[in-house]
């Protein structure tokens, strides 16, 4: 019996906020001992009683405070990521199978129209215009935005905006309700006749115009509703940093984060009315007949035209603010300056402008004059160029710098990767003969899924990291965060580098089914999006169990900023307030390194200089670790021995393993293999993730890391049996894996490893 998607999608929802709940619950009732740093934990004091949760909805939905409405901002995009995510995970669990047997066609098409949309129009933009709501007014040092109650309306537009896009799915559950309660009635009619559109997020026409659903006019009306609010943020925020700088904050000095804030919100201006002026001529076409897009008009090509030439500049509004995320926060994990701080202003600028040159490569396949469109590939390729600009600047900044590997760091490490990668295949896309043969494949939607995915939520998350003692007043813990931050970048990696992959093979996008020959592939890039989900949920889990119990901040400089003067503006206005609450003075270190020197002396120590101690500590593990590891695998053969004398393993399985690396099948060297791997492969991956483990001793870790990769030999060594023979290969495999590990934690203990971090 299959689950009504319609139901599915809002119960995950609400499962997840009940979970969000049930954190802070378990939070606030209990001491919970965080990995932050500082004192003894001490949880937040919430009252509940009326009065108090009066008074802070009536804060909250009355402010015209810069930090409370980008909290607003925040909590919103948190809310749509949630909603479309889950989008994402359906649509990525349908194509497990070939067919379209998990959910049907039509839902499919709703799934990938609403992702899409609430990804791009209710996530991305409000969380960074959130950043930017709370953090830029204090980096240029603005008592607040310029227009503040603007500033409101803008934020207070956009929930109308989500709820009038969305609001088929919430439509058909009303129906759906009132049915079963009332039975058929005029009111059940109405809701029943709005569903989710199923036209693709890009709307085109004629199916737009022709499909007769009337919740595609409220999906139409909210997008237009988004985009003045997101208009009305965007020329404040250009008022705000033109005209509310601090005196001593002139352009030559303005943070990077606030340059990128103030291109994106150019942008904003000058492409979100071009999308709302062709939202009311697609609303006109729908209901008062005229001709914009018909092609006795203007022609379906013209809604293609002016959705594109908003769409791609729509692309660097949610890209520029993440690269500025990252020319902020990647210097202050290198101990020194950003490199080449002008080129990378004059680049953001020259991406702002040539965006909007660029819009017909996304109409290569339309019939457009091959004249035109070698000088949109022309300009294409050109738009590369600052991009490149920002990377070479990021990893020069990188190069020579004191790295220190925390979670923001990773994200920034990874961010840059993922970058590359999605830069070098938007340039084969930006070639005519290669575009049309891929257009319509899965490569588009690696490529472009690398760009949003690989670096804008990785810098969201980032941010939310490095700025989360400020926000707060709470430290969060340090090493979940560098667990989710890394699980974050695989599942993100496999996901959309396996979509490449695919697209390479010319597997159409698009759609519910595909041939059966892919099916692997595609499960490989859903189990990456799995991962990506339970990322999400830890770090969620992190920022609301940390805000309740973690530690709170008592030394302003959390991240050790002041010893390479890099003690921002922000993090000033933080330690004068933890001054007023503590009633202490800010310490300041008795020396500075320059955030930017040639001489090791003084700071910026040689890359090798710090790589030694961690070769010559890898080195001793590893040797302890192939020890413990080779006791540990003569165990195990010994088990798998008995499972052998009694029918149950078959020793021969250890030729396959041979012949898989190109060596002779034959079972010695097959074992001789498998002794190597136990005495080196496994024991180095148990001590990389063993701090992430279950278990107070290294034998509870050790036990638990074997349960888990059990599973990979169960399939690895199987050989066809069956009944009973098939239950004692079970049986010996769990039993030889888990003396296994017993012996690996064992010697490890004994030896005195320490697995924490």
């Amino acid at each position: 019996m299959s689950v009504d998607p319609a139901i599915l999608r809002p119960a995950i929802f609400v499962a997840i906020l009940l979970g969000c709940l049930l954190v802070t619950h378990r939070a606030r009732s209990r001491f919970a001992r965080a990995d932050g740093g500082g004192s003894r934990t001490i949880t937040r004091r919430f009252s509940a009683d009326l009065e108090a949760v009066w008074s802070t909805i009536k804060r909250f939905t009355t402010t015209t405070n810069h930090r409370e409405i980008g909290l607003l901002y925040i909590a919103f995009g948190t809310i749509a990521a949630l909603w479309g995510g889950i989008d994402g995970m359906m649509i990525r669990t349908e194509l497990l199978v070939p067919t379209a047997s998990v959910w049907d066609e039509t839902t499919y098409n709703e799934l990938f129209t609403a992702h899409g949309i609430t990804m791009l129009f209710f996530f991305v933009t409000p969380v960074f215009f959130g950043i930017g709501n709370y953090v830029l007014p204090l980096l240029i040092g603005a008592d607040d935005m310029a227009f503040p109650r603007i500033n409101a309306i803008a934020f207070w537009l956009l929930p109308p905006s989500l709820l009038l896009a969305r609001g088929g799915l919430l439509a058909e559950m009303t129906a759906g309700a009132m049915g079963f309660l009332l039975g058929e009635n005029p009111v059940v009619e109405f809701f029943g006749a709005l569903s989710e559109p199923a036209l693709g997020w890009t709307l085109y026409v004629p199916l737009s115009v022709q499909t007769a659903n009337p919740q595609i006019d409220l999906l139409l009306l909210g997008l237009h509703l988004s985009g003045i609010a997101t208009t009305m943020a965007a020329i404040n925020f250009v008022a705000t940093i033109v005209y509310e700088r601090a005196p001593d904050v002139t352009w030559a000095n303005l943070d990077i984060f606030s340059w990128t804030i103030l291109t994106t919100s150019a942008l904003v201006i000058f492409a979100f009315p071009i999308l709302g002026s062709a939202i009311v001529m697609l609303l006109l076409d729908r209901n008062l007949g005229t001709t914009f897009y018909a092609v006795e008009g203007g022609g379906p090509l013209l809604w293609q035209h002016l959705f594109w030439f908003f769409g791609h500049p729509e692309v660097y509004i949610i890209f520029l603010p993440a690269a500025g995320l990252m020319s902020l926060i990647l210097p202050k994990f290198c101990g020194r300056a950003l490199f080449g701080y002008r080129f990378i202003v004059y680049s953001t600028l020259a991406i702002g402008v040539l965006s909007f040159g660029v819009w017909v490569h996304h109409m290569f396949i339309t019939g457009i004059d091959p004249r035109i469109r070698a000088g949109f590939m022309a300009t294409t390729l050109t738009v590369a160029i600052p991009s490149a600009i920002k990377v070479f600047n990021w990893i020069t900044t990188i190069w020579d710098g004191n790295v220190r590997l925390t979670a923001p760091m990773i994200l920034c490490v990874a961010s840059i990767a993922t970058f590359v990668v999605a830069g070098v295949t938007g340039i084969f896309l930006a070639a005519i003969p290669i575009n049309i043969r891929y257009h319509g494949t899965y490569y588009v939607v690696g490529h472009f899924h690398l760009v949003v995915m690989g670096i804008i939520p990785f810098m969201m998350v980032a941010a939310s990291y490095y700025w989360y003692p400020l926000i707060t007043g709470r430290l969060f813990d340090r090493r979940l965060a560098r667990f989710q931050a890394a699980l974050l970048v695989v599942g993100s990696t496999i996901t959309f580098g396996t979509l490449v992959t695919i697209g390479l093979f010319e597997v159409p996008r698009r759609y519910a089914s595909y041939p059966a020959a892919y099916a692997p592939l595609q499960q490989v890039a859903t189990i990456g999006a799995y991962l990506v989900g339970i990322s999400v949920l830890l770090w969620l889990y992190n920022m609301l169990w940390s805000y309740w119990a973690g530690p709170p901040v008592e030394d302003a400089d959390v991240w050790n900023l002041k010893e390479t003067d890099q003690f921002s503006r922000e993090w000033q206005w933080f330690e004068q307030r933890l001054e007023r609450r503590y009633d202490v003075e800010p310490t300041e270190p008795e020396t500075i390194r320059p955030a930017a020197t040639a001489d090791p002396a003084e700071g910026s120590p040689a890359f090798t200089s710090q790589i030694r101690p961690l070769l010559r500590d890898v080195g001793q593990n590893a040797a302890v670790g192939a020890l413990a590891g080779l006791a540990a695998t003569a165990l195990m053969s010994a088990v798998l021995g008995v499972g052998g004398a009694i029918g149950v393993f078959d020793l021969a399985a250890f030729a396959e393993l041979s012949g898989l690396v190109g060596l002779p099948e034959r079972a010695d060297v097959g074992y001789a293999l498998f002794v190597v791997a136990g005495a080196t492969v496994w024991p180095l991956l148990f001590l990389t993730i063993a701090q992430y483990l279950p278990g107070r001793t290294q034998i509870g870790k050790g036990l638990s890391f074997a349960t888990i990769v059990t599973a990979g030999f169960l399939i690895a060594f199987y050989t066809d049996q069956t009944g009973l023979a098939l239950v004692g290969y079970v049986a010996f495999a769990i039993l030889s894996h888990w003396t296994y590990g017993v012996g690996l934690g064992a010697a490890l203990e004994y030896a005195g490893v320490s697995t924490e971090s």
